[in-house]
């Protein structure tokens, strides 16, 4: 909106001085032309934004000059900025709104500790991209006009139309009452109901979204994070679960219990190993999760699980066992 988008050029002029109409423009993500014109509007109305001629020219306000948006103190301020290194906005379709957003509350800060405060800021970093052994965390990308559709309808309490592609399945049509709308490891969910019955939909899955004019069938108050918890619970205690028992070196503990559903019993062995009985979602879980661990780990039982990953292993074997190459 473009409202919106004057108040963030007058704060990146603020909070940065001078900046070029090229820069403006990358800032805002439009043209150069769009920005010319909404320096023009902001003239219009008052607000003393002047053009320097020249080489290292651009646009900048008279000195002294300041907007009346919102008082936060310095800790409520720093929350926010805080907040605002995570990547639920991204999953949420909000990358832009988030940054407008965070220009107002740097501004609206006290001069004399605004710098403080975004020094601060700086020095907090919230669930980066890359672990400490470099394994990346990808974002699941979702076309904004897609999610920006499913928002509205969350928000209005409106019936939804999604083209969704289960796993596996060809997409088809479907129309739901969304309930509301939750990330997980940078992975967008909507949770909706559809003819009464729970339904959790990935939003990456979503290849279009239409909200309807009717109302949605839905409490008018909703508990998200209790309700993500049953739905996580069902989904951990439903499908063709297996229970195994695996032998594993206790250094690698924490990585086969990342990728298990629950673990029903644990002791140590005589070898200063650990012995597990844990369940995991299907037998093809069961197997890449033991296969992961590779000389850390032994599955005891069953024994198609042992004879999976002997045959697992022996085609490895026989594949580098050949010295010739090509």
């Amino acid at each position: 909106m473009r409202a919106d988008r004057l108040v963030s050029l007058v704060l990146l002029l603020r909070q940065r001085g001078r900046l070029t109409a090229a820069e403006l423009a990358e800032e805002l993500e439009v043209s150069t032309r769009t920005v010319l014109r909404d320096i023009e509007a902001l003239s219009v109305a008052g607000v003393p934004v002047f053009a320097e001629r020249g080489r290292h020219g651009g646009f900048a306000l008279l000195p002294g000059f300041r907007t009346e948006l919102t008082g936060l103190n310095h800790d409520e301020a720093l929350a926010l900025l805080v907040a605002g290194s995570r990547r639920g906005a991204q999953a949420f379709g909000l990358d832009s709104a988030l940054a407008a957003a965070m220009l107002k509350v740097v501004d609206a800060l006290p001069e004399s500790y605004r710098d403080t405060a975004a020094d601060v800021a700086e020095r907090l970093l919230i669930d980066p991209e890359t672990d400490l052994l470099s394994r990346r965390r990808d974002a699941e990308e979702v076309p904004g006009a897609i999610v920006a559709e499913i928002r509205r309808a969350v928000f209005a309490g409106n019936k939804l139309r999604i083209h969704y592609a289960a796993l596996d399945q060809t997409p088809q049509w479907r129309t739901v009452d969304p309930i509301g709308l939750v990330t997980v490891r940078d992975r967008g969910y909507l949770l909706a109901t559809r003819s009464g019955a729970d339904r959790t939909y990935r939003l990456s899955r979503v290849a279009a979204a239409e909200e309807l004019p009717e109302p949605a069938q839905r409490p008018d108050r909703v508990d998200l994070d209790r309700a993500w918890r049953d739905r996580s619970t069902r989904f951990r205690t439903g499908g063709d679960q297996v229970t195994v028992l695996v032998r594993v070196n206790p250094a690698r503990r924490e990585d086969l219990l990342d990728t298990a559903l629950a673990v029903r019993a644990e002791e140590p062995d005589a070898h200063g190993w650990l012995r597990l009985e844990v369940t995991f979602q299907d037998p093809r879980h069961a197997e890449w999760a033991l296969w992961q661990l590779a000389t850390d780990g032994e599955a005891l039982a069953p024994q198609w699980l042992r004879d999976s990953l002997h045959n697992r292993a022996a085609a490895i074997a026989t594949r580098y066992g050949d010295s010739r190459s090509g």
